[in-house]
Protein backbone atom coordinates (compact mmCIF):
# COMPACT_ATOMS: atom_id res chain seq x y z
CA UNK A 1 0.00 0.00 0.00
CA UNK A 2 2.68 2.50 1.03
CA UNK A 3 4.83 1.51 -1.95
CA UNK A 4 2.13 2.35 -4.50
CA UNK A 5 3.49 4.88 -7.02
CA UNK A 6 6.77 5.13 -5.12
CA UNK A 7 10.18 5.20 -6.79
CA UNK A 8 12.82 3.27 -4.88
CA UNK A 9 16.51 4.13 -5.09
CA UNK A 10 19.61 2.18 -4.12
CA UNK A 11 23.02 3.69 -3.57
CA UNK A 12 25.28 0.66 -3.66
CA UNK A 13 24.66 -2.67 -5.38
CA UNK A 14 27.05 -4.92 -3.50
CA UNK A 15 25.91 -8.23 -2.01
CA UNK A 16 23.20 -6.70 0.20
CA UNK A 17 22.06 -4.08 -2.30
CA UNK A 18 21.75 -6.67 -5.05
CA UNK A 19 19.96 -9.09 -2.70
CA UNK A 20 17.40 -6.44 -1.73
CA UNK A 21 16.74 -5.43 -5.34
CA UNK A 22 16.36 -9.02 -6.53
CA UNK A 23 14.20 -9.94 -3.55
CA UNK A 24 11.80 -7.03 -4.06
CA UNK A 25 11.40 -7.62 -7.79
CA UNK A 26 11.03 -11.39 -7.38
CA UNK A 27 8.40 -10.82 -4.67
CA UNK A 28 6.58 -8.46 -7.08
CA UNK A 29 6.63 -5.78 -4.38
CA UNK A 30 7.79 -3.23 -6.94
CA UNK A 31 8.44 -3.28 -10.66
CA UNK A 32 12.04 -3.04 -11.83
CA UNK A 33 11.17 0.08 -13.82
CA UNK A 34 10.46 1.88 -10.52
CA UNK A 35 13.89 1.09 -9.09
CA UNK A 36 16.94 3.31 -9.58
CA UNK A 37 20.42 2.16 -8.58
CA UNK A 38 23.91 3.62 -8.59
CA UNK A 39 27.37 2.22 -7.97
CA UNK A 40 30.95 2.92 -8.98
CA UNK A 41 31.17 -0.63 -10.32
CA UNK A 42 29.19 -0.99 -13.52
CA UNK A 43 29.27 -4.77 -13.94
CA UNK A 44 26.58 -5.54 -11.36
CA UNK A 45 24.55 -2.51 -12.46
CA UNK A 46 24.46 -3.74 -16.03
CA UNK A 47 23.47 -7.26 -14.99
CA UNK A 48 20.62 -5.93 -12.83
CA UNK A 49 19.47 -3.69 -15.65
CA UNK A 50 19.48 -6.53 -18.16
CA UNK A 51 17.84 -9.10 -15.89
CA UNK A 52 15.39 -6.96 -13.89
CA UNK A 53 14.89 -3.83 -15.97
CA UNK A 54 16.00 -1.40 -13.26
CA UNK A 55 17.33 2.08 -14.04
CA UNK A 56 21.06 2.46 -13.47
CA UNK A 57 23.66 5.20 -13.14
CA UNK A 58 27.18 5.70 -11.84
CA UNK A 59 26.04 9.01 -10.29
CA UNK A 60 24.34 8.95 -6.89
CA UNK A 61 22.58 12.25 -7.61
CA UNK A 62 20.64 10.60 -10.46
CA UNK A 63 19.21 8.05 -8.04
CA UNK A 64 18.26 10.75 -5.53
CA UNK A 65 16.61 12.93 -8.15
CA UNK A 66 14.41 10.10 -9.41
CA UNK A 67 13.53 8.34 -6.13
CA UNK A 68 11.13 8.94 -3.24
CA UNK A 69 12.88 6.47 -0.95
CA UNK A 70 16.66 6.03 -1.06
CA UNK A 71 18.30 2.96 0.48
CA UNK A 72 21.95 3.43 1.41
CA UNK A 73 23.46 -0.01 0.80
CA UNK A 74 27.14 0.87 1.17
CA UNK A 75 29.77 -0.38 3.60
CA UNK A 76 29.80 1.44 6.95
CA UNK A 77 33.43 2.47 6.44
CA UNK A 78 32.51 4.67 3.46
CA UNK A 79 29.02 5.79 4.51
CA UNK A 80 30.11 9.18 5.86
CA UNK A 81 31.86 10.06 2.61
CA UNK A 82 28.78 9.03 0.64
CA UNK A 83 26.51 11.11 2.89
CA UNK A 84 28.70 14.19 2.47
CA UNK A 85 28.71 13.77 -1.29
CA UNK A 86 24.90 13.58 -1.54
CA UNK A 87 23.97 16.11 1.15
CA UNK A 88 23.17 18.96 -1.23
CA UNK A 89 20.90 16.71 -3.31
CA UNK A 90 18.81 15.27 -0.44
CA UNK A 91 15.71 17.36 0.21
CA UNK A 92 13.24 16.82 3.03
CA UNK A 93 10.71 15.13 0.76
CA UNK A 94 13.10 12.16 0.45
CA UNK A 95 13.10 9.24 2.89
CA UNK A 96 16.60 7.91 3.59
CA UNK A 97 16.98 4.29 4.70
CA UNK A 98 20.40 3.07 5.86
CA UNK A 99 21.38 -0.59 6.16
CA UNK A 100 24.99 0.17 7.15
CA UNK A 101 25.97 -1.94 10.17
CA UNK A 102 26.97 0.00 13.27
CA UNK A 103 26.28 3.52 11.99
CA UNK A 104 23.64 5.14 14.18
CA UNK A 105 20.85 7.44 13.06
CA UNK A 106 22.36 10.49 14.76
CA UNK A 107 25.54 10.15 12.71
CA UNK A 108 23.54 9.94 9.49
CA UNK A 109 21.30 12.88 10.42
CA UNK A 110 24.32 15.02 11.32
CA UNK A 111 25.84 14.46 7.86
CA UNK A 112 22.63 15.43 6.03
CA UNK A 113 20.47 18.54 6.02
CA UNK A 114 18.46 19.40 9.10
CA UNK A 115 15.09 17.69 9.13
CA UNK A 116 16.10 14.81 6.83
CA UNK A 117 13.91 11.76 7.44
CA UNK A 118 16.05 8.74 8.28
CA UNK A 119 15.21 5.12 9.09
CA UNK A 120 17.90 2.63 10.06
CA UNK A 121 17.43 -1.03 9.15
CA UNK A 122 19.41 -4.19 9.70
CA UNK A 123 18.32 -6.84 7.16
CA UNK A 124 20.18 -10.00 6.23
CA UNK A 125 21.29 -11.81 3.10
CA UNK A 126 18.18 -14.05 3.09
CA UNK A 127 16.39 -11.11 1.45
CA UNK A 128 17.52 -12.81 -1.77
CA UNK A 129 14.90 -15.53 -1.17
CA UNK A 130 12.37 -13.30 0.63
CA UNK A 131 13.17 -14.83 4.03
CA UNK A 132 15.14 -12.00 5.65
CA UNK A 133 14.87 -11.09 9.32
CA UNK A 134 14.98 -7.26 9.42
CA UNK A 135 14.93 -4.81 12.32
CA UNK A 136 13.61 -1.27 11.75
CA UNK A 137 14.44 1.86 13.80
CA UNK A 138 12.96 5.25 12.75
CA UNK A 139 14.92 8.45 13.35
CA UNK A 140 13.77 11.64 15.08
CA UNK A 141 12.42 13.21 11.89
CA UNK A 142 10.77 10.08 10.51
CA UNK A 143 6.97 9.93 10.61
CA UNK A 144 4.73 6.97 11.37
CA UNK A 145 4.15 6.65 7.63
CA UNK A 146 7.93 6.57 7.05
CA UNK A 147 8.23 3.68 9.47
CA UNK A 148 5.36 1.91 7.71
CA UNK A 149 7.07 2.36 4.34
CA UNK A 150 10.23 0.76 5.72
CA UNK A 151 8.26 -2.07 7.32
CA UNK A 152 6.41 -2.70 4.05
CA UNK A 153 9.58 -2.73 1.95
CA UNK A 154 11.39 -5.16 4.20
CA UNK A 155 8.25 -7.10 5.10
CA UNK A 156 8.12 -8.09 1.44
CA UNK A 157 11.55 -9.64 1.93
CA UNK A 158 10.70 -11.74 4.99
CA UNK A 159 9.83 -10.39 8.44
CA UNK A 160 10.37 -6.81 9.63
CA UNK A 161 10.18 -5.76 13.27
CA UNK A 162 10.40 -2.37 15.00
CA UNK A 163 13.37 -2.31 17.38
CA UNK A 164 14.77 0.44 19.62
CA UNK A 165 17.95 1.76 18.03
CA UNK A 166 20.19 1.02 21.01
CA UNK A 167 19.52 -2.68 20.35
CA UNK A 168 20.56 -2.61 16.70
CA UNK A 169 24.10 -3.81 17.40
CA UNK A 170 22.62 -6.89 19.08
CA UNK A 171 20.40 -7.39 16.03
CA UNK A 172 23.47 -7.16 13.80
CA UNK A 173 25.22 -9.87 15.80
CA UNK A 174 22.13 -12.09 15.78
CA UNK A 175 20.20 -11.89 12.51
CA UNK A 176 22.52 -9.68 10.47
CA UNK A 177 25.48 -12.04 10.78
CA UNK A 178 23.40 -15.09 11.70
CA UNK A 179 23.00 -16.63 8.22
CA UNK A 180 26.75 -17.26 8.15
CA UNK A 181 26.50 -19.22 11.40
CA UNK A 182 23.65 -21.31 10.00
CA UNK A 183 25.53 -21.97 6.75
CA UNK A 184 28.36 -23.36 8.89
CA UNK A 185 25.89 -25.60 10.72
CA UNK A 186 24.43 -26.91 7.47
CA UNK A 187 27.88 -27.58 6.03
CA UNK A 188 29.08 -29.29 9.21
CA UNK A 189 25.98 -31.48 9.52
CA UNK A 190 26.30 -32.48 5.88
CA UNK A 191 30.00 -33.28 6.41
CA UNK A 192 29.04 -35.63 9.23
CA UNK A 193 26.58 -37.45 6.98
CA UNK A 194 29.16 -37.65 4.17
CA UNK A 195 31.58 -39.18 6.69
CA UNK A 196 28.94 -41.83 7.34
CA UNK A 197 28.59 -42.56 3.62
CA UNK A 198 25.82 -40.28 2.33
CA UNK A 199 26.47 -38.51 -0.97
CA UNK A 200 27.23 -34.78 -0.75
CA UNK A 201 24.14 -33.40 -2.49
CA UNK A 202 21.72 -35.55 -0.52
CA UNK A 203 23.49 -34.60 2.70
CA UNK A 204 23.28 -30.88 1.94
CA UNK A 205 19.61 -31.11 0.94
CA UNK A 206 18.66 -33.03 4.07
CA UNK A 207 20.72 -30.74 6.34
CA UNK A 208 19.27 -27.54 4.85
CA UNK A 209 15.69 -28.82 5.00
CA UNK A 210 16.25 -29.93 8.60
CA UNK A 211 17.29 -26.40 9.57
CA UNK A 212 14.38 -24.89 7.62
CA UNK A 213 11.86 -27.27 9.20
CA UNK A 214 13.16 -26.71 12.72
CA UNK A 215 13.02 -22.93 12.28
CA UNK A 216 9.48 -23.14 10.94
CA UNK A 217 8.40 -25.18 13.96
CA UNK A 218 9.76 -22.50 16.32
CA UNK A 219 7.96 -19.72 14.43
CA UNK A 220 4.65 -21.50 13.89
CA UNK A 221 4.20 -23.42 17.16
CA UNK A 222 5.48 -20.50 19.30
CA UNK A 223 6.94 -23.12 21.63
CA UNK A 224 10.26 -22.62 23.38
CA UNK A 225 13.13 -24.30 21.48
CA UNK A 226 13.94 -26.33 24.58
CA UNK A 227 10.45 -27.84 24.57
CA UNK A 228 10.75 -28.70 20.88
CA UNK A 229 14.19 -30.20 21.49
CA UNK A 230 12.73 -32.44 24.19
CA UNK A 231 10.06 -33.63 21.73
CA UNK A 232 12.82 -35.11 19.55
CA UNK A 233 15.02 -36.40 22.37
CA UNK A 234 13.93 -39.88 23.45
CA UNK A 235 15.44 -41.56 26.55
CA UNK A 236 18.67 -43.37 25.67
CA UNK A 237 18.08 -42.61 21.99
CA UNK A 238 20.20 -41.33 19.11
CA UNK A 239 19.33 -37.65 19.54
CA UNK A 240 20.33 -37.36 23.21
CA UNK A 241 23.72 -38.82 22.36
CA UNK A 242 24.19 -36.18 19.67
CA UNK A 243 22.98 -33.41 22.00
CA UNK A 244 25.39 -34.61 24.68
CA UNK A 245 28.28 -34.41 22.19
CA UNK A 246 27.29 -30.86 21.24
CA UNK A 247 27.13 -29.84 24.90
CA UNK A 248 30.55 -31.37 25.55
CA UNK A 249 31.89 -29.25 22.69
CA UNK A 250 30.45 -26.06 24.19
CA UNK A 251 28.05 -25.38 21.32
CA UNK A 252 25.87 -22.98 23.33
CA UNK A 253 28.80 -20.86 24.47
CA UNK A 254 30.25 -20.86 20.97
CA UNK A 255 27.10 -19.45 19.41
CA UNK A 256 26.47 -17.00 22.24
CA UNK A 257 30.03 -15.71 21.87
CA UNK A 258 29.64 -15.44 18.10
CA UNK A 259 26.62 -13.14 18.53
CA UNK A 260 28.34 -11.14 21.27
CA UNK A 261 31.57 -10.65 19.30
CA UNK A 262 29.68 -9.72 16.14
CA UNK A 263 27.69 -7.18 18.14
CA UNK A 264 30.92 -5.71 19.51
CA UNK A 265 32.28 -5.34 15.99
CA UNK A 266 29.10 -3.57 14.96
CA UNK A 267 29.69 -1.02 17.72
CA UNK A 268 33.29 -0.56 16.58
CA UNK A 269 32.18 0.16 13.01
CA UNK A 270 29.95 2.95 14.28
CA UNK A 271 32.81 4.82 15.95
Amino acid sequence: MYLDNKKLGFIGTGKMGESLIRGLVDAKAIDGSNIYASDVYEVTLNILHQELGINISTENRDVIANSDVIILAVKPQILKNVLRSIREHVTNDKLIISIAAGVNIGTIENELNEGTRVVRIMPNIAATVAEAASAVSPGNNASVDDAEVALEIFGNLGTATLVAEHLMDAVTGLSGSGPAYIFLIIEAMADGAVYEGLDRQSALTLAAQTVLGAAKMVLETKKHPGILKDMVTSPAGTTIRGVHTLEESGVRSAFMNAVIESSKRSKELGN
